[in-house]
């Protein structure tokens, strides 16, 4: 019966971190999604790491912006006339499905050309759970009209390799806790 309690326990744990050990990144921090600020988005992203399972928020105020996901050929033109997605709700909460490239861009006249864009690289996370690769893409909702979804597969760098860099994840918190718990639970 113990053992029984301990599996028990274990699986429940190891569902529990798995659930949270998603990152909640808000693009741009305090400042949010803006041409206001000379805002440097990628360098902004080049210090965060993004790994599946993660999500990225855009706050701004969609009377003066909004968020479109584009090609990686529409990224470098700054045209946003044919979006993958395109998500206008002001606080938008987007969740990372896939590895590879995100690229996103404001598509109000000119803010693109100011430097309202972000490029993320999304890595895989070998302990959170992915979608499948041969799955549809999945919408929580309608991106254009909420600000909450899951993006179809991002799209590859075309200057990078394809190949897939695991990074290992800081799980000694959860492992500690989870023995704390196991062990409490056995007595």
């Amino acid at each position: 019966m113990a053992l029984t309690k301990t599996i028990l326990a274990f699986l429940l744990m190891a569902t529990l971190v798995g659930v949270s050990l998603g990152a909640v990144h808000k693009v741009g921090d305090s400042a949010g999604w803006t041409t206001l600020g000379n805002i440097d988005y990628n360098q902004w992203a080049s210090s965060k790491n993004f790994h599946v399972g993660d999500t990225i928020v855009f706050e701004y105020n969609n009377q003066f912006h909004n968020v479109k996901q584009v090609t990686f050929q529409d990224f470098q033109s700054c045209n946003g006339a044919s979006p993958i997605a395109t998500f206008t709700s002001g606080s938008d909460s987007i969740t990372l499905k896939r590895p590879g490239h995100y690229y996103f861009l404001c598509g109000v006249p000119g803010h693109c050309e100011a430097g309202q864009t972000l490029d993320i690289m999304v890595t895989p996370a070998s302990l959170r759970p992915s979608a499948s690769p041969l799955s549809a893409p999945n919408y929580s909702s309608s991106p254009s009209s909420s600000g909450s979804a899951s993006l179809p597969a991002p799209l590859p760098n075309p200057y990078q390799s394809n190949a897939s860099s695991l990074q290992v994840l800081s799980v000694w918190p959860a492992l500690i806790s989870l023995a704390i718990f196991v062990i409490g639970f056995a007595y």
